[in-house]
């Protein structure tokens, strides 16, 4: 087996310790999977590599990529590194400003972009970054290089002892990314990641799979997050096939197509997976609609590791065939495992898709740390529902005396670029890293998230509100989709509530409540008078000093486009405060007497 001391090792690794097939990477091009082998991967990465160094890159240039995910997102960043230079990985959803700033920050010398949607964003600011030499498209994108042309360059100028020298100078410590935090406040800050920090994190979570070669993996999140990335690493570390989807709007069609063993994912999808089948479920008739909902009743209570009895094994198993087993070929019908990171998951989701046999093991980590700390694994005891699971082997977590989570461990990050006071700040003198988020440790080991650190606040009665726990309970309602909990210096806690649209419609037709638009039914006395219902029923899960008092109904879902998710899909708590100023003023009853 080869050994892996830089992450492009993992290619020659890959070729020698797994048998050869057609889709190591699989991407989909005008509805047809476009394979690619080991052989056909490596001598792509070499060509890209041989046309960087053939345009005069050196060790330490800074090369950034903006586009989806798709097998060229490996062919460049693997021929970025055998150079020596350094990939600045970009979501597709920032801002203008937000790229204008990591361009020049970074100080990118060359850019590779998907097409002409990521080219239109981007134009604007190209020329004020005063390092650009350079911008390739993979598809025809006038205004730009062709990437495929960039490749035939590099296949036109081989220079094997130039390409062997430039990657025998990378050392497993040296800086390999850098990758911008997309941030819910300020600019982003670009976190520093050695090739050793990465190796370290995938090889601890190696074990957890439970395919190994023949295995097939879906990836749908951005390849740009430290989270997506380390795992299609560590697909390549263990030769599992990884086929990108389309898109998230097309991800159930594309699991039913691959028929994935595994899964990367953030709550969001398995929130909406589980909203679209109870939605079904609710259109059934009689006896079916009976039997749907007993399995249903009986999922939510399932327990790991034979926690339930044999009569409730029995009643599963019945249910199994008739309910879950739909589920089951929803996710493609071979799923062995989804892993569930980037926020936190709500248990009931947990226990159901446990039940309906699609295990569900919930991690957590952050871009600084590579990024898994922790996660629930298929080890003894090594599922705990609610929690984030027991900290990796080479990791070490401390809970500090306020509550925050402490890591050091081999992932954690060199340091913020060109931010040697941040860093100072988030790596105390003893190495240990400050996560910002607030923890416990359980019993067994392993860790359960209570909140942020900078996100608890206070009430003007001096009670402390944690709004994520708070909020990801309430999320649990089918009239929920979204909410952000509000009352910092108010004499209480309050909520702008996003309802989840198409179970507002459904259960309006079963009421004979004719739907309008969206903004007119929320605005109807016996919707608010529904949602004030939900409210008071997910309050009681609280002690009386974290119930929310008052909520304000929103007209649209919060998504990335619209400002209020950051591309990670958390909430830009900041930009929702500024965004909804009047709504919010309107429920603590501040608007000024001429409003």
């Amino acid at each position: 087996m080869a050994e892996i001391t830089r992450l492009f090792d993992l290619l020659p690794h890959y070729e020698k310790s797994f048998r050869p097939k057609p889709d190591v990477l699989s991407g989909k091009e005008n509805g047809e999977w476009i394979k690619y082998s080991i052989s056909q991967y490596r001598e792509t990465v070499d060509f890209v590599s041989y046309a960087l160094l053939a345009v005069g890159v050196v060790k330490g240039d800074k090369i950034a990529t903006i586009m989806p995910s798709r097998p060229e997102w490996n062919f460049i960043d693997m021929g970025i590194m055998q150079t020596g230079a350094i990939h600045v990985p970009i979501y597709p959803t920032l801002s203008e400003s937000d790229y204008g700033y990591i361009l020049k920050h970074a100080e990118v010398k060359f850019l590779f972009i998907s097409g002409k949607e990521i080219f239109r964003k981007v134009e604007p600011i190209l020329g004020d970054v005063p390092a650009l030499q350079g911008v390739f498209a993979v598809k025809e994108t006038p205004g730009t290089k062709s990437f495929a042309e960039f490749v035939e360059s590099g296949r036109s100028r081989v220079d094997r002892p130039l390409l062997e020298s430039a990657m025998q100078v990378v050392k497993s410590e040296d800086l390999a990314t850098l990758i911008y935090t997309s941030g819910t406040t300020g600019n982003p800050k670009g976190v520093m990641l050695s090739h050793s920090n990465i190796i370290s994190n995938f090889r601890d979570v190696a074990h957890i799979p439970p395919v190994g070669e023949q295995g097939r993996a879906l990836s749908y999140l951005p390849l740009c997050h430290v989270y997506e990335r380390m795992l299609n690493y560590l697909y390549q570390y263990l030769g599992i096939s990884v086929y990108y989807a389309e898109s998230m709007a097309t991800i159930g069609d594309n699991m039913r197509e691959v028929k994935p063993d595994i899964l990367t994912t953030v709550p969001r999808l398995l929130e909406k997976i589980y909203d679209r089948i109870m939605g079904t479920g609710r259109k059934l008739k009689g006896m079916k609609k009976f039997i749907f909902f007993r399995a249903i009743n009986l999922g939510l209570k399932y327990e790991v590791d034979g926690g339930n009895n044999w009569y409730y094994n029995l009643r599963l198993k019945i249910y199994s065939r008739l309910v879950f087993s739909k589920w089951r070929e929803a996710v493609g019908g071979n799923m062995k495992v989804i892993v569930s990171g980037g926020a936190a998951l709500q248990p009931r989701l947990a226990r159901i898709f446990w039940a309906a046999g699609i295990p569900v093991l919930e991690g957590y980590g952050l871009t600084e740390t590579s990024p898994v700390i922790s996660v629930n694994d298929f080890t003894e005891n090594g599922v705990c529902i609610g929690t984030v699971g027991r900290p990796l082997k080479n990791v070490e977590v401390a809970i500090a005396d306020d509550g925050e989570i402490l890591c050091k461990g081999p992932g954690v990050m060199m340091g913020y670029y060109k931010e040697p006071q941040l860093t100072s700040e988030a790596i105390d003198t003893e190495g240990w890293f400050h996560t910002g988020d607030i923890g416990k440790i359980e019993p067994r080991g392993h860790l359960r998230i209570t909140g942020r650190k900078k996100e608890i606040f206070k009430t003007s009665l001096g009670k402390y509100i944690s709004p994520e726990l708070i909020e990801n309970k309430f999320k649990e309602s089918s009239f929920i989709d979204t909410l952000m909990v509000i009352g910092e210096n108010q004499k209480f806690a309050a909520a702008l509530v996003v309802p989840d649209f198409p179970h507002l419609k459904s259960w309006c037709a079963i009421k004979g409540i004719e739907y309008t638009t969206d903004s007119e039914m929320i605005a109807l006395p016996r919707i608010k008078k529904r949602f004030q219902k939900e409210i008071e029923k997910y309050n009681t899960f609280f002690g009386a000093t974290e119930h929310i008092k008052r909520i304000e109904l929103i007209d649209h879902e919060w998504t990335v486009d619209t400002g209020e998710l950051t591309a990670s899909l958390k909430l830009r708590r900041r930009f929702i405060n500024e965004k909804y100023e009047n709504e919010i003023k309107n429920i603590f009853g501040l608007k000024d007497d001429e409003e």
